[in-house]
This record gives C-alpha cells, sequence and structure tokens, in this order.
C-alpha cells in the first residue's frame, strides 16, 4: 500500500510507507515510538475536526462514523475500548493486540483527550490481556486505564452487555431509557469503541483525516482488518473480493460457491458473480451486504450451504441473552426449521415465518442479525433448497440426502 503525506503545514509526523496498523516490528514500546512517533499535542477540536475529515466508521460491526459517538459524549465521561471479539470467526482485534497494543493504547489516550474522560477500560478476550497489561506497564499517562477480561460469548461483546459487565453485572444486552453516551459505565457518559477503531484514532491524530483518506473509497476509507480463515490482513476499502479470497482458499477462487461476509451476522454473497465486487459500502450493496468486523467465511462447491448456515443459526440461538420471547423462543424455533429444511421435511416458506416471527422484535439486533443471515441463505442457496426438498443436496448432487434416505 501507497502512504501519501499530509498537508506539512498541519505539523504532522510523515506516516510510514507500507502497512498502517501493522508497521511496527513488534510490540514494544521502542518499536512503538521508532515507527509511529508520538502523539502530537493539539486541542479537542483539531483532533475531532480531523476525525470528521478522515470519514472514520466504527470496525467493531455496526460502522457507526466516529465522530458522531465521540462527539455524543460530554462530561466526566468514561472510555471502553472493546475487544471482545465474540464472533467465533474473527480473529482481528486479538491479533492487533498482539502486535500494536500500543497503537490501541494511544487510541484510547486520543479518544480520553477528545471527550475529557479521565477514565478507561479496556475490554478484552482473555488472551490478549497478558500482552496488553505488558503494554500498560510500559508507559506513562495520566489517564487510568483498567483492563477487564471479557465474558465468553456472542452477545458479551455488544455494547450495552459491556457496560453491564464494567458495571459488575452479567455480560448481557441490557434495556434502558437512557443510551450508553448518556448514562453508561458507574452512571457516568461512556463511549464505546472498537480497538481497531481506536487503532485508527491514534493514526489519525499523528497523521490527520485527509491522509487517512488516501486509503480506501469515497464513501469508505482508510483500511480495515479483515479476517479470512485463520489469517488476518490489513487491506484497503475497495479491494476486489477475489484478492482477499485468493490467498486463503486452497482452490481456484472461481470454484468457490458463496462467501459469508461480515461473519456470523453477515451476509451470504453468491460466488463467482460477486469475484469483483469492491470491498466498501458501495461495492457491497447491491448484494445487500456490508463488512460488519471484517469476517469472511468462504464456502467451498464440496459444502452445503443449507447445511452451514442451520449449523451457525444453531449457535447464534444457544449464544442469545434469552431475555425476550425472540431470542428465547424465536431463534431456536427459527434454527428447528432450518434444519429441518436441510433433513426436505419442511420447505422454505416455513423458515421465512418463523424468521418474520422474530425480526424487529427483539431487545438487541441479535435476532436481527440472525435472521438477515438466514434469508441471505435462502436467496443465494434457492436452488439447493429445491434439491433439498426432494430429498438431495447440490455439493453432493449424486446421492441421497437428509430425510429422504
Amino acid at each position: 500500500m501507497t502512504m501519501t503525506a499530509v498537508d506539512p503545514t498541519q505539523g504532522l509526523r510523515m506516516p510510514p510507507d507500507g502497512p498502517r496498523l501493522f508497521a511496527a516490528p513488534g510490540p514494544e514500546l521502542t518499536v512503538h515510538l521508532a515507527t509511529y512517533g508520538t502523539v502530537p499535542e493539539v486541542t479537542p477540536a483539531q483532533l475531532l475536526e480531523q476525525v470528521r475529515i478522515s470519514g472514520l466508521t466504527g470496525r467493531g460491526g455496526a460502522g457507526f462514523p466516529t465522530v458522531n459517538k465521540l462527539e455524543a459524549v460530554t462530561g466526566r465521561a468514561v472510555v471502553v475500548a472493546n475487544g471482545a471479539e465474540g464472533e467465533p470467526a474473527s480473529r482481528k482485534d486479538v491479533e492487533l493486540l498482539r502486535r500494536a497494543p500500543h497503537l490501541v493504547l494511544d487510541g484510547i489516550e486520543v479518544a480520553a483527550r477528545i471527550t475529557g474522560a479521565q477514565e478507561a477500560f479496556a475490554y478484552l478476550r482473555p488472551e490478549a490481556v497478558p500482552g496488553v497489561q505488558r503494554a500498560l506497564a510500559e508507559r506513562r499517562s495520566a489517564l487510568n486505564i483498567t483492563i477487564v477480561a471479557a465474558a465468553d460469548g456472542f452477545v458479551s461483546g455488544q455494547e450495552t452487555a459491556v457496560v453491564s459487565r464494567l458495571n459488575s453485572g452479567p455480560a448481557l444486552p441490557r434495556f434502558s431509557r437512557h443510551r450508553i453516551f448518556q448514562r453508561g459505565v458507574g452512571g457516568r457518559a461512556t463511549l464505546v469503541q472498537n480497538v481497531e477503531t481506536l487503532a485508527h484514532l491514534a493514526l489519525i491524530a499523528r497523521y490527520g483525516g485527509r491522509w487517512f483518506t488516501t486509503a480506501g473509497t469515497d464513501d469508505s476509507t482508510g483500511t480495515f482488518l479483515a479476517t479470512v480463515g485463520e489469517t488476518v490482513w490489513e487491506v484497503n476499502h475497495g479491494l476486489p473480493l477475489r484478492h482477499l479470497l485468493a490467498p486463503a482458499a486452497d482452490r481456484p477462487v472461481e470454484e468457490l460457491q458463496a462467501v459469508l461476509v461480515g461473519g456470523y451476522h453477515g451476509t451470504w454473497v453468491p460466488l463467482p458473480t460477486a469475484l469483483d465486487a469492491p470491498l466498501s459500502r458501495a461495492g457491497l450493496e447491491p448484494y445487500g451486504a456490508g463488512l460488519g468486523a471484517g469476517v469472511l467465511i468462504p464456502l467451498p462447491a464440496t459444502a452445503c450451504g443449507l447445511e452451514m448456515t442451520a449449523k451457525i443459526a444453531t449457535y447464534l440461538a444457544n449464544q442469545s441473552a434469552k431475555q425476550c420471547g425472540p431470542c428465547q423462543f424465536g431463534l431456536p424455533e427459527l434454527a428447528q426449521h432450518l434444519t429441518a429444511l436441510t433433513q426436505g421435511k419442511v420447505g422454505r416458506d416455513a423458515v421465512h415465518q418463523a424468521a418474520g416471527l422474530v425480526e424487529g422484535r427483539g431487545a438487541c439486533k441479535h435476532p436481527d442479525g440472525t435472521t438477515r443471515m438466514v434469508r441471505s441463505a435462502l436467496r443465494v442457496f434457492a436452488d439447493d433448497v429445491r434439491l433439498h426438498q426432494h430429498g438431495r443436496c447440490l455439493a453432493r448432487i449424486s446421492e441421497p440426502y437428509g430425510g429422504a434416505r
């Protein structure tokens, strides 16, 4: 990736060439400072303006404009770095914290400077905690940063679940008449931001918002971290899908039948149709997809997409908070109907009906994310749905399958 310098009149350090988040060859503070230098001493208003110019959006899944979240938090605030990463197919946050913990800690301090926070928390997957503790011990900071091990579970990283855990409650989504940015940790205004977003924030504070936009597209600026299989890549927004799938595939990408974009709450995208789709908001929009937390799960032609979807839906039903009807009853029923569809026992209408009873009715977004993934499977694997209803499977076209044996 080629970097261009920011306007020197901004007085900002020249950025390193090559990767942005993964530029430093090691996690130590001396290496970090040699690579990136220190964060310039500029005012909160100047920092906020650079974030606005950058177009940075959240990298935790929702893609909300970062400047809006920063502006919403005022007063005696708290900053929370969210590295819970409950998505089973994602490894990007753990890898970022392993390779560049100081960039994330810088981002926490920048966010605190903008919001006026005097206290911060790093809510991290347990395996990331020791490395970040070592990094924190290397630093001197006026900001009090407390590291907390995240609870295991798919919904444990949802921002109200994070706040609940930090308030000594269960790591489950909570409904409140107050938004987190109004009243969160300890009843104070709280900014919950994904660790990758904070790392980008640290770079914007150094090099400026215009520099950040020199990578990516007009509607999806900068780079992002993508998990494909066991590998984490830092890539520009706008990269054609085939270029990210090719290094991870054990076969020509043209032989893949689909890819789940955005992880378990993502959308199935048909292949090879979408191989040249740009990985950006506009590029994925025709397929009803979004990058989410940057997870891509390719599906070879020898695998059954409906079967995989049923397994994911069953997992998501088991991982729900079970605090409202759609989670406690609707998601298990949806997973059961989808499993029955793979066995040729019900038709697609039964699955659509079950999804309709869940969609838009949950106390959090977990039911909606699950139904979005399921509906995309019915659309992308429509030919397989018809075969399953006749006891066959597209992945095993020559043999009987499921309930028709």
